[in-house]
């Protein structure tokens, strides 16, 4: 039923967005991107293939900026096709940072789950106010993705109705070198060259920041910490993380430190994707009375064997990192 001039503005509006007015076609195709898109994120098989990064390189770069140059300018005469491309270019790189800067301040952080939501929420809203400002302006006025012209124009300008034999052959070679570039653009973005092999291992204090480390430990008490692990190695990676209790004296010169007691409290082993960091809560405790150091040993697959002991087995870690404390009663 149409509506009436007594129903709701909102219902009024919804009524000729959607149900008088067609979707238009360039924001079905970002809808359809983006669910494509989420689908080569989260699908097992596909997650693991470059269509991985072919689909959701657009979802970052092009897409929230299109949608958002949708909503903001819905008539023809705002803006030509070429300004529409670059501002939705520029508007992507500048809104998605933005997305992450808020999503900082969340609980949830900045992680691949909440910005695949954020990201998508925001498309979403964009496409739905773009329809429904494109459907309250004059049909001779919305703005239509001029894809019949482009196709006519491509053709035009690569296979001229009037051009000689050797126009027509210099035309398809001039496309065969542009599909060429455009494909190894797009194999260096999908097979990018492997840079340096690192793994990122550090430890946070109770409130996820690199601060507030405990200096005193009491026998019996728990304190709440963070280890993370970011994997940069190209390849999944099991970890194995130790935690020793030690205590280091210095000799009579005071150049020299060695080791004279050193406890094992902790094991944990943790798989980290390549790309991906984990950030494990961990409370930290006392074992006895005069220790003041706590090392933090992480081994990339080779663990040695407990007879290994000391510096030694510090040397063999793929990294560590340690905390100066005194142990109290």
């Amino acid at each position: 039923m149409h509506p009436s001039g007594r129903d709701s503005p909102v219902l009024h509006i919804l009524y000729i967005s959607f149900l008088q007015t067609r979707v238009f076609s360039d924001l079905i195709v970002i809808l359809l991107w983006l669910i494509g898109a989420i689908a080569c994120i989260y699908v097992p098989v596909i997650n693991e293939t470059p269509v991985r990064v072919l689909m959701a390189l657009p979802l970052v770069l092009f897409i929230p900026g299109y949608a958002l140059i949708a909503a903001l300018f819905p008539t023809n005469e705002d803006l030509d096709l070429i300004e529409r491309i670059a501002l939705s270019f520029g508007l992507s790189i500048a809104v998605v940072p933005l997305i992450g800067l808020g999503l900082n301040y969340t609980p949830w952080g900045i992680r691949l789950d909440p910005v695949v939501i954020s990201v998508s929420l925001f498309t979403i809203v964009m496409v739905l106010i773009a329809q429904a400002c494109r459907a309250m302006t004059r049909p001779d006025k919305r703005y239509r993705f001029p894809a019949e012209e482009i196709m006519a124009a491509i053709r035009e300008e690569f296979f001229p109705k009037e051009g000689n034999r050797t126009d027509k052959i210099l035309s398809i070679i001039l496309l065969i070198s542009i599909i060429t570039a455009i494909g190894t653009t797009i194999f260096v973005i999908v097979f990018p060259k492997e840079g340096e092999k690192f793994t990122e291992f550090y430890i946070l204090g109770e409130k996820r920041m690199a601060a507030d480390y405990p200096d005193r430990l009491f026998i019996g008490e728990e304190y709440p910490m963070y280890i993370g692990v970011g994997n940069h190695e190209y390849r999944n990676v099991t970890y194995t993380i130790e935690v020793h209790q030690m205590t280091m004296e210095n000799d009579e010169s005071g150049n020299i430190s060695y080791i004279t007691r050193m406890n094992m409290t902790d094991r944990l082993s943790v798989i980290v994707p390549h790309n991906e960091t984990v950030i494990m809560p961990y409370n930290l405790s006392a074992a006895d009375i005069g220790y003041n150091r706590i090392e933090f040993l992480l081994f990339n697959e080779t663990v040695p064997d407990n007879s290994v002991w000391g510096m030694e087995r510090i040397n063999q870690s793929y990294r560590d990192l340690h905390l100066w404390v005194k142990v109290l009663e």
